[in-house]
């Protein structure tokens, strides 16, 4: 079941970020001079990076990112299987920053001015 067009939405994402570009051409420069930056580096290859941008795209729940990121991971070989791990990955990773988290709350009661 899929509750999104996810091709359709890459296409609109695309659209929008064509319409960006033409509002504020040196954001949208800045933002793909980041990208391909990252991407010279040569110790990642394509399928590593697309994983972790997967994960990272899930983690600030951008659907764009997920759109664009997904398709990036596919064509570069990654198989549905290694996407998953990586998800897993990222759903432990903000679970373990809840738990650490949660140890501030702790803290600020102790601290705090009782009722």
């Amino acid at each position: 079941m899929s509750v999104v067009d996810w091709k359709r939405y890459r296409t609109e994402v695309g659209v929008g970020i064509g319409e960006m570009s033409r509002l504020s051409p040196e954001t949208v420069q800045a933002c793909s001079a980041m990208i391909q930056a990252g991407e010279k580096t040569g110790h990642l290859d394509a399928k590593t990076r697309g994983l972790i941008a997967i994960a990272t795209a899930v983690q600030l729940r951008c659907d764009g990112c997920i759109a664009v990121y997904t398709e990036e991971a596919r064509k570069a070989g990654a198989t549905r299987e290694e996407i998953a791990e990586a998800l897993s990955v990222a759903v432990s990773v903000a679970a373990r920053a809840t738990l650490v988290y949660t140890t501030r709350a702790i803290d600020a009661y102790a601290t705090a001015t009782p009722a």
